[in-house]
């Protein structure tokens, strides 16, 4: 049984922070709660991932945190971390188990029931369900609302976090939807203060 904490679950951006080497952002998370890193790459090269994967595993070792890679099967394969999160519109769920192994947590993007459920069936270890409210960081996305979260969060047995828009001052609609966490990207890692914008997230629950 593979073992993991949602609660809290940080998304790295390279367009946050930009001053700030992303391996001592994701350690600043961590320092103030942060329980799950995803580290999220954009237009760099597969050498660059794993280098900058290898930087981010030996923070995340170090607190006993674990970390996936954003839709790259190959460098979390290369980098050897916790596993891998996938979009819909990424390596099917099913090879991306072949590459990885059983041992290896991976995560799939569900903004549907049937999408849930047929991550559930294919097995990944547990959803991401999004976005939940507007976002910047993905602007072509639709918002699915507190409602329909709900829906698809109960539909499976695996665990499930909320992503998209996810703020302070929001993430305590989320605490009886029956999701076991919430993904943050901005109001963490676009944040002035990153161990203080975590400490505050990390009572998400008790709002």
């Amino acid at each position: 049984m593979k073992s993991f904490n949602l609660y809290l679950y940080g998304v790295t951006d390279p367009r946050l922070s930009v001053h700030i080497p992303v391996e001592e952002q994701v350690e600043m998370a961590i320092r103030g709660g942060v329980t799950f890193i995803q580290l999220r790459e954009k237009n760099i090269s597969l050498e660059e991932y794993i280098e900058k994967g290898k930087r981010v595993k030996a923070v995340c070792d170090k607190y006993g945190v674990p970390f996936v890679i954003n839709d790259n099967v190959r460098a979390a394969k290369e980098v050897d971390c916790s596993g891998v999160h996938i979009g819909q519109s990424d390596m099917d769920m099913k090879r991306a188990r072949e590459v990885l192994g059983n041992e290896k947590i991976i995560g799939v993007s569900a903004g549907t029931v049937e999408e849930a459920i047929k991550a559930e069936k294919d097995g990944a270890d547990y959803i991401g369900i999004g976005a939940v409210f507007s976002t910047g960081t993905k602007r072509d996305v639709d918002t699915i609302g507190v409602e329909k979260l709900r829906k698809v969060a109960n539909s499976v047995k695996i665990p499930s976090v909320a992503i998209g828009g996810i703020k302070a001052d929001n993430a305590g609609y989320l605490a009886d939807t029956g999701i076991d966490g919430i993904a943050v990207v901005s109001a963490i890692f676009g944040s002035d203060d990153i161990t203080g914008a975590a400490k505050e997230l990390s009572s998400w629950r008790k709002k």
